[in-house]
Parts: structure tokens; sequence; C-alpha cells
């Protein structure tokens, strides 16, 4: 069976100060927290699951946090260098203004023909809203932000390389990708059907310097698939072309892959299956602390551990 990725699954990145990070994401952009954990290597580090009400595939974007981590990292080459969300068409304006209500400076600009609206998160990383008239994705409407202005889930993912080439080229064969535009130094390809959360620009940039991992990066984008067998077919299409992949390894709400392209990103394949209501119900996802299995006897002194996290 030979396999493609189907669209983004997930962006994760790597965030300073937790409570800034929550009231950021669940408060101020209106995501839901679909999911409190903690890392599979560090229990006492929280790994926080944001995006709509479900946590759908390509509407999560997660955070690692690790306490006394004080390390700002720097973007640059070899990284996924934005987290860019989708809204409505008419929501620019609404964004524009409470960015402005929060002190936040934001700047319009056009890429590709689309509007787009461009700030930072408390850890200065790069955050985009486009408005997109054909995405029938809905996305979280149970915080202070109205539906129809609701961001509806990941736009795009962003790398940025010195040379473009061999990304590209492992893209476009191996992983099945469809070229749709090039603009300058930035090149646009899709996966799967196409369109919002299915997209990833290539930037080719020679003089980026070498991004470094820390607090305001990406630490890598996660590909999905549909299942076991996709993500096992997607692991031999690897291997033949070269990339040496991690064994299939269960992180409790997909399994995963991960491999590092050449231009230095590192990517994941994650399935969309079992999905995060797995161990608790759709209506209080986020809201308990749930620890992959080899934790679960340690929860009292893991609890006792972790800095308090208010949610919205």
């Amino acid at each position: 069976m030979h396999s493609h990725v189907s669209g983004i699954h997930h962006v994760t990145a790597i965030a300073s100060d937790l409570q800034a990070n929550v009231d950021f994401y669940t408060g101020l952009l209106g995501l839901r927290l679909v999911k409190r954990t903690v890392n599979f290597d560090d229990p006492s580090a929280y790994h926080l699951y944001y995006g709509d009400g479900t946590g759908t595939p390509g509407s999560i974007v997660t955070f690692f946090y690790w306490p006394g981590f004080a390390s700002r990292g720097r973007i640059g080459s070899g990284q996924s260098t934005a987290l860019t969300f989708s809204a409505a068409p008419d929501s620019l304006a609404f964004w524009e203004a409470r960015l402005a209500q929060h002190g936040i400076p934001a700047k319009r600009l056009a890429r590709f023909g689309e509007d787009v609206l461009r700030f930072a998160d408390p850890d200065r990383m790069p955050i985009e809203i486009v408005a997109v008239a054909n995405d029938d994705r809905s996305g979280w409407a149970g915080g202070e932000i109205p539906r129809e202005h609701a961001l509806r889930g990941l736009h795009t993912a962003e790398l940025t390389v010195r040379d473009a080439a061999p990304t590209e080229h492992l893209l476009t064969t191996t992983m099945g990708l469809r070229l749709v535009r090039r603009e300058e130094h930035r090149a646009r390809f899709e996966a799967g059907p196409g369109g919002s959360g299915r997209y990833v620009d290539v930037i080719a940039n020679a003089d980026a310097p070498r991004g470094l991992g820390g607090a305001g990066t990406i630490h890598h984008l996660a590909w999905r698939v549909a299942d076991d067998e996709a993500e096992l077919a997607m692991q031999s299409t690897l291997a033949a072309a070269g990339f040496a992949t991690s064994p299939v390894m269960d992180r409790d709400y997909f399994r995963s892959i991960y491999y590092r392209e050449r231009g230095g990103v590192l990517f994941e394949i994650a399935t969309d299956v079992p999905g995060f209501s797995i161990d608790e119900p759709v209506d209080s996802l986020g809201r308990e602390l749930q620890l992959p299995k080899q934790f679960r006897h340690a929860r009292a002194a893991i609890e006792a551990a972790l800095p308090p996290l208010r949610a919205a």
C-alpha cells in the first residue's frame, strides 16, 4: 500500500511561561484547551494541547513547558517558523481590534492573494490569522470569541530552509503534496484534498541563521494520516526514500513516527485515530490532568510537583 499525508495534524512549540501561554491561546485567541497532560519523557513538564471543540486534526497546537527552562530559542532555518490560523473573510477587523485592546501590535499584509494579520505570542513567536473564504471548519465558540469570528484551525504550516530544493522534492514525491503557486522566495504546496489546514509554505532563505530550539520556537510539525495502516505505509515509503524514521510511538491520542527532512525541520506523521476523547468526555476535555500510561501510578507525586494552572 502506498500512502501520502493528507494535511497538517498539529504543530508543537515551546513556551517559557505556562500561565501566559494558556491565557494567550485560550483567553485571547479563544482556542479550547483540549488536553492537559505531561511530556512523554518528562512528567515534570506540562504538555498542553489547544484546538477546536474536539481537537480535530488540523486544529491542534501543542506546547511543551519546562519549569526553569529560560533559554530562548532562535527562529531560523531548519524550523517551522510561524503559526498560521484560518478565520472568516470578514473577521480580521474583529481580531485587529481585539489585539489592539490587549496592547498587542499587529500588521496587515497580503500573501498569495490572501489578507493576513501578523502578530506575536508572549514568547515572540510569529502568529498569523488569514482571512479564508472557502473553509467550512468551525472553531471553538465556548469562550469569549463569537462563533462567526472563531479561529477555525491551522491554515498553513511554514518551513524556512536555506535550500528549498530537497524539501520541495520530499514534499512532492514521497509525501504526495502538489505545488499550488510561487511568490518570490515562498512556494505553497497542498496535501490530500487541499485547502485550508492542508497547506505548507516553503520559504527559501540562504541567509537565514540556523534556528535554535528553545522558548518561542516551533519544535516540530506533525502531518496527518488516517490510521495505523497508513502510518506504516508512510514509514515504508520514507525508508525507501532514504529517510531514517523513529519506531511507531503510541502517544495515547495518536500514533507517531518522527524523521528530519533534509532542510533540518523535524517532521512527525500522526494518525487521526483514536482522538482526544479516548480518556475523557468531549464535554470536559482539558479540565483534568491526563497522564500517559507509564506515569499513572505516580499521579499524586506528579500533580504535587506540577505548577498550578488556571484555564479559561
